[in-house]
């Protein structure tokens, strides 16, 4: 009896020790995920800065539908939309247009726009230079006011992707960080 008590503590140690590695893997996927997809562009992840973009020559000759949609994460208090649903676009050129923002509270609000872009094969080529995205946007009490988006399509998008959805989803800023 005395020969199975270490064992039986050997096999203690190692199952606890699977257990926190499973711990710590599961901890470290999100923030691996996260990477892989702003790395990738996969799941429709685009980056959060902007685009540096070198001039190319647009492709007259083919176009695509960009659609722009904007919703409100669940008890974001704003109106939000874009200036207009859809543009049809020539890879390689450069585009702008605007959302539209307002805080419909009596209070001051920080919020922060999220993109994401489908297909998700098209979020690598979907270059923003100018973005409310890129940092948090804050508005007084009832401010509203337009906000710039200046991309262009890249023209490596493959041919058979002829529509890209860039939607849009503003949160509560002090909601999610509380």
């Amino acid at each position: 009896m005395t020969a199975a008590a270490p064992s039986n503590g050997r096999l203690v140690g190692r199952l606890l020790l699977v257990v926190v590695a499973m711990f710590g893997f599961g901890f470290a996927m999100v923030p691996l995920y996260n990477v892989f997809c702003d790395i990738t562009g996969l799941n429709g992840k685009v980056s959060g800065r902007a685009a540096v973009v070198q001039a190319v020559q647009p492709e007259l000759d083919r176009t695509v539908m960009v659609e722009f949609v904007a919703s409100l994460n669940e008890g974001m208090p704003w109106e939000f939309h874009p200036e207009v649903a859809r543009m049809e676009v020539h890879p390689g050129k450069m585009y702008r247009t605007n959302f539209y923002a307002r805080n419909r509270t009596n209070q001051d609000m920080v919020g922060q726009a999220i993109p994401s872009v489908t297909p998700g094969v098209a979020a690598q080529h979907f270059k923003k230079t100018e973005c409310f995205c890129f940092t948090e946007q804050q508005f007084a009490a009832g401010e509203g006011r337009d906000m710039p988006l200046l991309f262009m399509v890249d023209p490596e998008l493959p041919e058979d992707v002829q529509v890209v959805t860039l939607s849009y989803t503003f949160f509560d800023k002090h909601k999610a960080v509380n």
